[in-house]
Formats: C-alpha cells, structure tokens, sequence
C-alpha cells in the first residue's frame, strides 16, 4: 500500500491536470480543432528563435563533460553571477552568485524553500484565489496551509483578514504576482502594507516569518504594468522564478531562487538550500540549461500576443455578461461563474467542448479559471460557445 500522506494526495490529484487529460479524450472524440481546452497553462507562443541557436552553439563549443557534468549544488558560479547581475540592473538592488540557488523551475525552487524553512506543524500562509499545488508542496514538509479568503473586490491581497490570522506557528507567506489565476498584480502599495504586518508580527512574535513571492510571470504583462520586488520591501524575502513562460521553456525544468542579501542568517539559510537541493533528489538544475539561460538573459516571448488573446476573451465575456477583472499579468481570465456552483458550471461547459477549471481549485468558488495560452483563432473560434454556454443562463 502506498503511504498515508500519498493516498491523500491521490485521491486529491490535480483538477487542472484531469481537465488536460479530459481534453485529450474529447479532442480524440470531436477533433481537436472543435475543442477549446482553457484548462492548462501550457504556452503555446514558441521560444525564442535564438533559443535553439545558443543550444547548438554551446553544445558545439563546450566539452561534454563541462556541459552534461556536475557542478554545485546551486548552480554554476557564472550563470548564477550573470542572473544575479541582471536582477540587479533590473531592480537596482545589490545581489551576487551567492544570493542565487539555480533549480527545477520555481516549482523545485518553492519545494527547496519550504524543505529548508519548515519544522512539522509550522504553517504556512497562502492567499485566495492561489495556485493549488501550494497545498501539497507545505504539506510534503508535514507543514499546515492556512487560507486567506480572496478580496474580490479587486484580488488584491486581503489583508485585514492576514493581520488577523497569523500566529506564533506562522513561519512563512507565499504571493504570486502576476497571479495564476486572477492575472493581478500585486500593488507596490499592498507590498508595502504586507511587509509592514510581517515586521510588526515578527516583533510581535519574536521570530521570524518569511516571504516567499512566486514569480514564474514576472515578465508576461500588459499595458505598461510593473511587478513590485519584494526584495526591497521585506528583508525575510525569497523569490522562486522560473523561465518556463518568459522564455516557454516549461518542460526544461529550469529556474532560480533568489534570496534576500538582508535575510536573518543568510549564510545558514543558502547552505540549507544547497542541501535541500540535492537530498530532494533534484541534486542540481539542468546543466544545459542553465548555460542556455546565461545567454539568454536580455530574451523574452512575445507578451503582445498573449495581450491580443486577452483582449479578444476578456471583451467578448464582458460584451455577453460575464463579469470579470481584466487582468494586468499572466495569461489567465478569471470569471465569475453565473451560478453559485463553480464546478457544476465548469462540468456544464464541457458539454460545449470548453474546458475550464472551478475556482473552487484555487481556493476561491463561485469562479472559474481560462487559460488563454492557446492559439487567436481557436479562441476566435469558441466564442461562440462561449455565446451559446450563457444563453443557458439567461433563460
């Protein structure tokens, strides 16, 4: 039999994930250009073309053994040194190799954050409507999730409810900005009032509390937006990145951990992730790719196609009644269903081929989740659906 903690976790097993596969099965059905699967946040713009020029180079130029071996846990010294040098340019805070520990993508970054912090029972706080997978990442380290109900007024981060609920067993908050699945960006007004609960707590409790800001879209935005960094708000700070959407890059498994320069034990806290690192079985991330990612620094998708596939979905379920914020990052919409029923609603879009998720997923029902990562014409194409699925509920 499989493990206690396993069962759970099986039996729980990604509603995104299931409505991936329920694609594949109705696209084998129907044909895959009649189904409109909004399910999975898997990009469809292509990578950079200069992406496959620097594989080739650095595979022709450098010894196997310098590309394919062994290196530091954390990471090669100068590809680290080189991110630590652009986040640096970017955000204008000093950072060096030594604040970088390269990982699996933000996912492996999160897991090696959360495996250093957390003693069993500690908890840690997330905010609606948030990535689910944040649940079982706290709870492979026996830590406890606890939520903050969603600000729907806006999806910025409630935090009269925050102030309220942390407690001497808080050791960590996790944020995502630009948010998967709302698309908000987190204000450079709500950083600021977050970091000062945390520091208040912190003096309060006599400990520290960490943030960990999950920021896998911090470069697909629209409309001229900025993300705030945390680093210059909040010195117990983390950033987990990954390059999976900025450069669509997500089967490469490829990211960063950024630690704050001002951490309480900083030195401890990058050995622990050093460790933490190898011993989860990641050992290091993928050594290609972090040569590939040197080069690839000033590189970035196209966000405007991403901003045309906003425009197009978001209009038109404004236009026939749906209500929804327009979201400034990311590439999500998320709706208010019509009905109370999150999930009954999400199963009643099947029947138009539209696979949505509840946002009963994300720790926010009565929503629903699209991701428009797919290509203009065949969210051109289910509009009409779209139409069809609302007359339902105007009648």
């Amino acid at each position: 039999m499989i493990s206690k903690k396993m069962k759970t976790m099986v039996e729980n097993s990604s509603t995104i994930r299931a409505m991936f596969e329920e694609g594949k099965r109705l696209s084998s059905i129907y044909g895959e250009e009649n189904i409109f699967d909004y399910s999975i946040g898997n990009p469809n713009v292509e990578p950079p073309n200069e992406i496959k020029d620097i594989i080739i180079k650095i595979l022709n130029e450098e010894k196997p053994n310098t590309v394919h071996g062994y290196m530091n846990n954390s990471g090669y010294e100068d590809v680290r040194e080189a991110i630590a040098r652009n986040i640096k340019e970017k955000n204008s805070i000093e950072l060096n190799y030594e604040n970088i520990v390269m990982t699996c993508g933000a996912a492996g970054g999160l897991n090696v954050i959360l495996k250093s912090l957390l003693n069993p029972g500690d908890e840690v706080i997330v905010f609606a409507p948030f990535f689910g997978e944040y649940i079982n990442y706290v709870k492979n380290f026996d830590g406890k999730v606890k939520v903050i109900s969603a600000d729907t007024n806006g999806f910025q981060l409630n935090l009269k409810e925050l102030k309220n609920e942390i407690s001497q067993n808080t050791k960590a908050i996790i944020i995502n900005s630009p948010n998967n699945p709302s698309g908000v960006i987190y204000s450079e007004d709500t950083i600021q009032q977050l970091s000062n609960i945390l520091r208040e707590k912190e003096e309060e409790f006599k400990q520290d509390i960490y943030l960990i800001s999950d920021e896998p879209y911090r470069e697909i935005v629209y409309d001229n937006a900025k993300v705030p960094c945390v680093l210059k708000y909040y010195d117990n700070s983390f950033i987990g990145y990954s390059y999976s959407k900025s450069l669509s890059l997500p089967g490469e498994r490829i990211g960063y951990v950024v630690v704050n320069p001002k951490i309480n034990g900083f030195k401890e806290i990058v050995s622990s992730l050093n460790i933490a690192n190898r011993i989860l079985g990641f050992v290091n991330a993928p050594s290609l790719f972090q040569k590939v990612i040197k080069e690839s620094l000033n590189l970035e998708v196209d966000a405007e196609i991403y901003k045309k596939n906003r425009d197009l979905l978001y209009n038109h379920l404004i236009s026939i009644g749906f209500e929804c914020m327009k979201p400034e990052g990311a590439f999500y919409l998320f709706p208010k269903a019509p009905i109370n029923d999150d999930v009954k609603f999400c199963e009643e879009a099947k029947k138009f081929n539209i696979l949505a998720v509840p946002g009963k997923t994300f720790g926010c029902p009565g929503y629903f989740r699209l991701s428009y990562c797919i290509s203009y014409e065949k969210i051109k194409k289910s509009l009409k659906a779209f139409d069809n699925l609302m007359e339902k509920y105007k009648k």
